[in-house]
């Protein structure tokens, strides 16, 4: 397992689902973890009970990333927790399915402002405090990035972005040793693909291992790879962890 110990992580988006299983990760392997949240304390309390019961290091904050104050804050509960940190994992985001024609101003900003602002001010302020010797930055997208699926137009389209961002800036920030990759998840168990009724069968029929759909911690052994020296040679990358399927 890579080992993490003396590394400190933001996950943002961490109170369920693939952030969840991002923190727990980190945690085990060493890392002291925060996991922020925007609504749910109680599923980020659990998280982080679930760290500390593991024998990990690990606090909750609160925070939306698309505001600017409460990204700066988030940085600084990090710090006075637990130094500066190292690893940012840029979690958080939402997906909404719909026709193009049912696109309105406020659905296109909820995922715009969530998916691609959220990223770019937790980089701002990553950037800001990382130690001289650099850090990591895993951006979460999703293959939708790449093969968009039907109504999914506006969602995919900010995956896209968050793809570009990721090289873009892993040029932009390589001479100041912080390196940024992307992990693209296919279709992942969580809170929000259940609730959104997911026929599950039909979709782990394409996946060509397993047949099955992801897990969230399948999502994190490649989360750690990249937050770990393991792949200190790496930047600029997109991982699909999709089982094969894009």
């Amino acid at each position: 397992m890579s080992n993490l110990k003396g590394k400190v992580a933001i996950v943002t988006g961490a109170s369920k689902g693939i952030g969840a299983g991002i923190a727990k990760a980190l945690a085990e392997a060493g890392a002291s973890v925060v996991v922020n949240y925007a609504t749910s304390q109680a599923g980020a309390d659990k998280v982080v009970a679930e760290i500390v019961s593991a024998g990990g290091q690990g606090i909750a904050v609160q925070g939306d990333v698309t505001r600017q104050a409460d990204v700066v804050r988030l940085f600084d509960e990090t710090i006075k927790a637990f130094g500066a940190p190292t690893i940012l994992v840029n979690n958080a985001g939402v997906f909404a399915f719909q026709p193009i024609e049912e696109v309105t101003e406020e659905i296109f900003h909820y995922h715009y402002n969530s998916n691609v602002l959220g990223t770019v001010l937790a980089i701002q302020q990553a950037i800001k405090h990382f130690p001289a010797q650099g850090g990591s930055i895993i951006n979460v997208s999703s293959v939708a990035g790449l093969n968009p699926a039907v109504n999914s137009a506006i969602y995919s389209s900010t995956k896209a972005a968050v793809d570009c961002l990721t090289i873009a800036l892993s040029r932009e920030l390589g001479a100041r040793n912080i390196r940024v990759n992307a992990v693209l998840p296919g279709h992942t168990i969580t809170e929000g693909t259940t609730a959104l009724g997911i026929e599950q069968t039909r979709f782990a029929s394409e996946t060509p291992i397993g047949a099955r759909f992801g897990k969230p911690e399948d999502i994190a052994r490649t989360v750690l790879f990249l937050a770990s020296d393991d792949s200190s040679w790496l930047t600029g990358e997109r991982i699909c962890s999709s089982g094969g399927w894009r």
